[in-house]
């Protein structure tokens, strides 16, 4: 079974979403039979630290939202992190473009390490503050998951991966994602949004009895029609 998972490393809800899901798939009886593909996405690709300012108030200028209002949405998504055993430290955050993350992300999963990289990522953003545009940053976390930091250097100072990053985020547009996380099983059902972990055992479930059936195919012959074939031992042929 193949799970496709839009999303960005600077989304709350995405860790979330991401924590719900390995959830379910901890509780599902085939879980050895999960594959997980890590899809990426930018919620505004124009984004860039600025030094100086904090999370808060980047985030309130940017959107038009009091920072009081910010600060209390922040602290209601944080709770909810909690929830799932997240720890988001929002007064330390440090808004910042993701692009270059989703590429080194992009190389680490030809190395088979996309699923380490991805928890890396969002770990180090939400609960250790980490700048992730800063290439050094990018550099130090890939190492620690076993990736080759002069490989991963290259990736940076090159524009390696790009057009794969691209790929994703046309993808995402072609098939309606307008939010992340946005979960895609077997190229067929569609989940938006940090859902609880019931709905993702639901949707495991469902796929998972239709993978069990064996396919079966209709006939489109006309009916009383011949027709030439050949079997393992002679052909048939029809000579009307």
């Amino acid at each position: 079974m193949k799970i496709e998972v839009w999303s960005d490393f600077v989304c709350p809800f995405c860790y979330i979403g991401k924590r719900k899901l390995e959830h379910a798939i901890n509780n599902f009886s085939q879980k050895d039979r999960v594959n997980i593909e890590y899809k990426s996405y930018q919620l505004d690709p124009n984004a860039k630290h600025i030094p100086g300012k904090d999370f808060y108030q980047t985030f309130s200028e940017l959107k038009g939202i009091p920072l009081d209002q910010v600060k209390a949405m922040n602290h209601q998504v944080g709770q909810q992190a909690e929830t799932v055993g997240l720890t988001y430290h929002f007064d330390t955050m440090k808004y910042a473009n993701t692009f270059d993350a989703h590429r080194v992300a992009k190389y680490a999963e030809q190395k088979g390490k996309g699923k380490e990289i991805t928890e890396r990522f969002l770990y180090a953003y939400f609960t250790e503050s980490k700048l992730m545009s800063d290439h050094s940053t990018l550099i130090q976390l890939a190492g620690e998951t076993g990736l080759d930091e002069e490989e991963v250097r290259e990736v940076l100072e090159t524009n390696r991966y790009t057009r794969d990053v691209r790929e994703d985020i046309n993808v995402a547009r072609q098939i309606g994602v307008q939010g992340v996380p946005f979960f895609v099983f077997n190229e067929k059902y569609a989940v938006s949004g940090a859902q609880p972990a019931e709905v993702f055992q639901e949707v495991l479930e469902k796929v998972w009895e239709e993978e069990k059936q064996k396919p079966t195919l209709t006939s489109l012959n006309p009916t009383q029609s011949k027709t030439s074939y050949c079997t393992d031992e002679t052909c048939e042929i029809n000579e009307d």
